[in-house]
């Protein structure tokens, strides 16, 4: 007893914001939760959770977010509306592509070290900036450098049976899950791959690598 009421103590003390899930798969089973209200809201109806004027104020002095997102840029895959979330929950990193350099790296240790052990990335049908890597565009720089950084991805999958921009979007979230893996083994992480659907807005598995 006196050992959970200086648990309490130290919450209140340094803001601790409980989260909603103890572990790495029960956070994940939340966010397929609420991706489930996003696109099937007739059957289940969305629950826009923390996401009001009260729980603004709540997490002003600090935050405890249960899941690490790394998604695209693109306007339409905002991921705190894709998973039926609200503020403090997710810590987001948005840049086209999902890619990964120093401090998109940065950003998720962070997040790692202090809030979560689930990472989540998260690509996309019809990725912008893959269609022109597959298209063997060469836009000026810097576009052109996150251009040809998604070019692994494309060589990847080329011989993918299928649709070449799918195949490659599905190669790039292998490609940089497996990246995260290998960098944040020592920390214990779960890193989940998966793509958003523009059409369905469903959230789903990647299809498997092919060699």
């Amino acid at each position: 007893m006196r050992k959970l009421i200086f648990f309490v103590f130290l919450a209140g003390l340094y803001g601790a914001d409980p989260q909603p899930c103890a572990t790495p798969e029960t956070c994940w089973t939340l966010l397929e939760e609420g991706n489930g209200n996003w696109w099937d809201t007739k059957r289940h109806g969305l629950t826009h959770p923390n996401q009001t004027p009260e729980r603004r104020t709540a997490v002003a002095q600090h935050q405890s977010p249960f899941a690490v997102v790394l998604t695209c840029s693109d306007s339409r895959v905002p991921p705190e509306v894709v998973f039926d979330r609200g503020v403090g929950d997710l810590f987001v990193i948005r840049v086209a592509g999902n890619l990964l350099d120093d401090f998109v790296i940065g950003s998720i240790q962070y997040a790692v070290t202090k809030y979560t052990k689930l990472i989540v990335v998260l690509g996309h049908q019809r990725c912008g900036a893959i269609e022109a890597a597959v298209a063997g565009e060469r836009p000026p720089n810097p576009l052109g450098l996150l251009v040809k950084a998604l070019k692994p991805a494309v060589k990847a999958s080329r011989k993918w049976p299928g649709d070449r921009v799918e195949n490659a979007v599905d190669a790039n979230i292998h490609l940089v899950a497996n990246r995260l893996e290998v960098r944040f083994k020592a920390d214990g992480v779960l890193v989940k791959r998966k793509r958003y659907s523009l059409d369905s807005g469903q959230v789903t598995d990647p299809q498997p690598w092919k060699p």
